[in-house]
């Protein structure tokens, strides 16, 4: 009994917390845009490569550089040679796009990503992986370091996200929709495409690799979580953790994209294990298990290329 109402207590905490922190920036996020950030108008000032047409969409989390080193470049847009473009802030992430051939595949890869705790809006966080949905792409992998919950779910360990809990940052959505980009009420039920997911398993098991599968709770950051916090998230059913890919994947399902999210488990979390974390060290693990994703990446997209190819 005494359990219950604890759990109950922090649920009600946690919910509260996230009213009085979240209220301010919804407000923020539900400002009319701009129509200088219009997102066709700043897809209309991206020149890309002639005759080049991107199937596959990649988000490069930290640690995760590598893969861009696999891809036969054709072109490199950095960040912020794009007009009213955000751009990353945050130490291991380039910021620009990098479009070329992945395993014969045309793919754009997001080399770094922003985040909501850098100052931007929802509306600019999700901004990236929307232009590339611009650009054509319908299939979106996105990957990210996260932090465990669960013993079981060991630093270096690749996780493939089957749900996701986004209850603790503002929605993307909020505000006026654009129905042109997608309906107002969006169904996220397979919100990880299954699909995908078994073709990521096949691909592991083909190089004798782990994957296992995971629920991830995006956080707002930048601090990492107390120890009371990750009780708190465990006990809502949450595995993994981090600080972005929630609001990508809602951005993208909301504009018709499939979305594979594959996680690098950097460190535990302190329900766990009761050691600090800093961000260097989050950046290490994930470069220690950076060629691992690489390969798991390149034969999935090879995998995905292939399927559509036959079709």
């Amino acid at each position: 009994m005494k359990k219950t109402k604890l759990i109950s207590a922090l649920i009600l905490a946690a919910f509260v917390c996230f009213i009085f922190t979240s209220c301010g920036q919804t407000e923020k996020d539900m400002e009319p845009k701009s129509a200088e950030y219009d997102l066709q108008n700043i897809a209309d000032s991206i020149e890309t490569a002639e005759g080049f047409e991107p199937q596959i969409g990649i988000v490069l989390g930290s640690g995760l550089h590598p893969i861009a080193d696999e891809v036969e470049v054709v072109q490199v847009i950095p960040y912020d040679e794009i007009p009213v473009f955000p751009d990353s802030t945050v130490a291991g992430h380039e910021g620009r796009y990098i479009l070329g051939y992945l395993e014969g595949v045309p793919v754009i890869l997001m080399d770094g990503r922003v985040h909501y705790y850098e100052g931007y809006t929802m509306e600019e966080v999700v901004t990236p992986v929307r232009i590339m949905a611009k650009m054509g792409v319908k299939t979106v992998i996105l990957t990210n370091a996260s932090g465990s919950m669960r013993e079981e779910l060991a630093p270096g360990d690749l996780v493939c996200i089957n749900d996701h809990i986004s209850s603790f940052i503002p929605n993307p959505l909020i505000g006026q929709n654009d129905d042109e980009l997608g309906e107002r009420f969006v169904d996220m039920s397979e919100a990880y495409d299954p699909h995908l997911r078994s073709i990521a398993h096949e691909a592991a098991r083909e190089l004798g690799m782990e994957l296992k599968d995971g629920v991830y709770m995006q956080v707002t950051g930048p601090t990492y979580e107390t120890p009371a916090e990750a009780r708190a998230y465990a006990s809502f059913g949450a595995d993994i953790v981090g600080m972005s890919t929630v609001c990508e994947t809602i951005a993208l399902r909301h504009m018709g994209v499939n979305v594979l999210g594959i996680s690098c488990v950097t460190n535990y979390c302190p329900n766990v294990v009761r050691e600090g974390t800093s961000h260097e060290e989050v950046q290490e693990m994930a470069d220690k298990a950076g060629g691992g994703m690489v390969k798991l990446v390149r034969l999935t997209v090879k995998k995905i290329g292939e399927e559509r190819a036959a079709e």
